[in-house]
Protein backbone atom coordinates (compact mmCIF):
# COMPACT_ATOMS: atom_id res chain seq x y z
CA UNK A 1 0.00 0.00 0.00
CA UNK A 2 1.77 3.18 -0.88
CA UNK A 3 0.69 6.51 0.73
CA UNK A 4 0.94 9.35 -1.91
CA UNK A 5 0.88 13.25 -1.83
CA UNK A 6 -1.67 14.76 -4.55
CA UNK A 7 -0.80 18.57 -5.35
CA UNK A 8 -3.35 20.22 -7.54
CA UNK A 9 -1.83 23.50 -9.29
CA UNK A 10 -2.85 26.83 -8.73
CA UNK A 11 -5.15 25.79 -5.25
CA UNK A 12 -5.86 28.36 -3.55
CA UNK A 13 -3.68 30.85 -5.48
CA UNK A 14 -6.44 31.30 -8.52
CA UNK A 15 -8.29 28.50 -8.41
CA UNK A 16 -10.71 27.70 -5.10
CA UNK A 17 -11.61 24.58 -3.49
CA UNK A 18 -12.22 24.57 0.38
CA UNK A 19 -10.10 21.33 2.36
CA UNK A 20 -13.06 20.27 3.42
CA UNK A 21 -14.20 19.72 0.05
CA UNK A 22 -11.07 18.20 -1.33
CA UNK A 23 -11.08 15.42 1.66
CA UNK A 24 -14.52 15.01 0.22
CA UNK A 25 -13.74 14.47 -3.01
CA UNK A 26 -10.85 12.19 -2.82
CA UNK A 27 -12.57 10.01 -0.21
CA UNK A 28 -15.16 9.98 -2.96
CA UNK A 29 -12.85 8.77 -5.38
CA UNK A 30 -11.70 5.76 -3.18
CA UNK A 31 -8.87 7.53 -1.11
CA UNK A 32 -8.20 6.42 1.95
CA UNK A 33 -6.68 7.63 5.14
CA UNK A 34 -6.81 11.19 3.51
CA UNK A 35 -5.34 14.59 5.14
CA UNK A 36 -4.73 17.48 3.75
CA UNK A 37 -2.16 20.28 4.72
CA UNK A 38 -2.23 23.80 4.62
CA UNK A 39 -5.11 25.43 2.46
CA UNK A 40 -3.17 25.01 -0.72
CA UNK A 41 -4.56 21.74 -1.45
CA UNK A 42 -1.81 19.52 -0.18
CA UNK A 43 -3.50 16.15 0.16
CA UNK A 44 -1.88 12.89 1.43
CA UNK A 45 -3.50 9.80 1.14
CA UNK A 46 -3.77 6.12 0.68
CA UNK A 47 -5.05 4.32 -2.27
CA UNK A 48 -4.85 0.12 -4.37
CA UNK A 49 -3.13 2.20 -7.83
CA UNK A 50 0.63 2.16 -8.22
CA UNK A 51 0.87 4.39 -10.97
CA UNK A 52 1.11 8.01 -10.24
CA UNK A 53 0.44 8.90 -13.89
CA UNK A 54 -3.32 7.18 -13.46
CA UNK A 55 -3.79 8.19 -10.41
CA UNK A 56 -2.90 11.96 -11.71
CA UNK A 57 -5.08 11.46 -14.76
CA UNK A 58 -7.82 9.94 -12.36
CA UNK A 59 -8.08 13.01 -10.45
CA UNK A 60 -7.16 15.65 -12.87
CA UNK A 61 -10.79 13.95 -15.11
CA UNK A 62 -12.89 13.73 -11.88
CA UNK A 63 -12.16 17.23 -10.64
CA UNK A 64 -13.11 18.19 -13.97
CA UNK A 65 -16.34 16.59 -14.10
CA UNK A 66 -17.58 16.78 -10.13
CA UNK A 67 -15.70 19.75 -9.11
CA UNK A 68 -15.48 21.85 -12.04
CA UNK A 69 -12.23 22.23 -11.17
CA UNK A 70 -9.73 22.11 -14.94
CA UNK A 71 -6.28 21.97 -13.63
CA UNK A 72 -2.74 20.04 -13.71
CA UNK A 73 -2.28 17.12 -10.35
CA UNK A 74 0.94 16.36 -9.76
CA UNK A 75 1.54 12.70 -7.31
CA UNK A 76 4.18 11.65 -5.42
CA UNK A 77 4.97 8.92 -3.78
CA UNK A 78 6.64 8.88 0.01
CA UNK A 79 9.97 7.82 -1.42
CA UNK A 80 9.76 10.22 -4.24
CA UNK A 81 9.36 12.87 -2.10
CA UNK A 82 12.59 11.28 0.15
CA UNK A 83 14.36 11.47 -2.57
CA UNK A 84 13.43 14.98 -3.73
CA UNK A 85 14.71 16.27 0.08
CA UNK A 86 17.84 13.79 -0.52
CA UNK A 87 18.93 15.70 -3.68
CA UNK A 88 18.39 19.05 -2.72
CA UNK A 89 21.04 21.50 -4.25
CA UNK A 90 20.87 24.22 -2.40
CA UNK A 91 21.07 22.74 1.77
CA UNK A 92 22.13 26.50 2.67
CA UNK A 93 19.04 28.10 1.28
CA UNK A 94 16.97 25.12 2.90
CA UNK A 95 18.52 26.16 6.31
CA UNK A 96 18.65 29.85 6.46
CA UNK A 97 15.75 30.69 4.83
CA UNK A 98 13.34 27.48 3.88
CA UNK A 99 10.39 29.31 2.80
CA UNK A 100 12.21 30.98 -0.34
CA UNK A 101 13.53 28.05 -1.61
CA UNK A 102 10.93 26.87 -3.82
CA UNK A 103 10.52 22.81 -5.55
CA UNK A 104 8.14 22.94 -8.37
CA UNK A 105 6.86 19.64 -9.32
CA UNK A 106 6.35 18.48 -13.26
CA UNK A 107 4.86 15.40 -15.12
CA UNK A 108 8.09 15.11 -16.76
CA UNK A 109 11.62 15.34 -16.43
CA UNK A 110 12.59 19.11 -16.75
CA UNK A 111 15.06 20.19 -19.55
CA UNK A 112 17.65 22.44 -17.91
CA UNK A 113 18.33 23.99 -21.86
CA UNK A 114 14.95 25.20 -21.13
CA UNK A 115 15.28 27.07 -17.95
CA UNK A 116 16.41 30.66 -18.26
CA UNK A 117 19.77 31.83 -17.17
CA UNK A 118 20.36 35.49 -17.49
CA UNK A 119 17.49 36.68 -15.45
CA UNK A 120 18.34 39.55 -14.12
CA UNK A 121 18.53 38.62 -10.27
CA UNK A 122 20.08 36.69 -7.60
CA UNK A 123 17.77 33.42 -8.11
CA UNK A 124 19.20 29.66 -8.39
CA UNK A 125 17.83 27.15 -10.27
CA UNK A 126 18.90 23.36 -10.27
CA UNK A 127 16.58 20.57 -11.94
CA UNK A 128 16.55 17.12 -10.46
CA UNK A 129 14.78 14.76 -13.04
CA UNK A 130 10.55 15.97 -13.23
CA UNK A 131 11.26 18.62 -10.53
CA UNK A 132 13.11 21.87 -10.09
CA UNK A 133 14.78 23.70 -7.29
CA UNK A 134 14.60 27.30 -6.96
CA UNK A 135 16.35 29.20 -4.36
CA UNK A 136 14.60 32.50 -4.03
CA UNK A 137 17.48 34.52 -2.35
CA UNK A 138 16.16 38.17 -2.86
CA UNK A 139 12.52 37.30 -2.24
CA UNK A 140 9.79 35.75 -4.74
CA UNK A 141 7.52 38.62 -5.01
CA UNK A 142 10.47 40.87 -5.87
CA UNK A 143 11.66 38.42 -8.29
CA UNK A 144 12.77 38.70 -11.90
CA UNK A 145 12.57 34.98 -12.93
CA UNK A 146 8.94 34.48 -13.12
CA UNK A 147 8.74 36.49 -16.32
CA UNK A 148 12.02 34.41 -17.51
CA UNK A 149 10.17 31.40 -16.86
CA UNK A 150 7.20 32.25 -18.56
CA UNK A 151 9.07 33.54 -21.31
CA UNK A 152 10.65 29.86 -21.26
CA UNK A 153 6.98 28.12 -22.04
CA UNK A 154 7.98 25.33 -19.85
CA UNK A 155 5.08 23.00 -19.15
CA UNK A 156 2.40 23.13 -16.45
CA UNK A 157 4.33 22.72 -12.96
CA UNK A 158 3.07 23.38 -9.11
CA UNK A 159 5.54 25.16 -6.49
CA UNK A 160 5.87 24.29 -2.87
CA UNK A 161 8.32 25.76 -0.20
CA UNK A 162 10.77 23.39 1.65
CA UNK A 163 8.82 23.52 4.89
CA UNK A 164 5.67 22.53 2.94
CA UNK A 165 8.00 19.87 0.90
CA UNK A 166 8.97 18.30 4.63
CA UNK A 167 5.92 18.29 5.86
CA UNK A 168 4.40 16.09 2.83
CA UNK A 169 7.33 13.76 3.31
CA UNK A 170 6.66 13.20 7.40
CA UNK A 171 2.94 12.71 6.32
CA UNK A 172 3.50 9.92 3.34
CA UNK A 173 5.42 8.37 5.91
Amino acid sequence: MTRWAALPRAINAGKTLKMADLRAFLIAEGMRDVVTLLASGNAVFECDESDAEAIEDRLAAAARDRLSLDTDWFVRSHDELVAIAAANPFPDASAARPNLLMVLFFHDPVDPARLPRDHGGPERLHAVGRDLFVDYAGGVGRSKLEPAMRRAKLPPATARNWNTLLKLVAATA
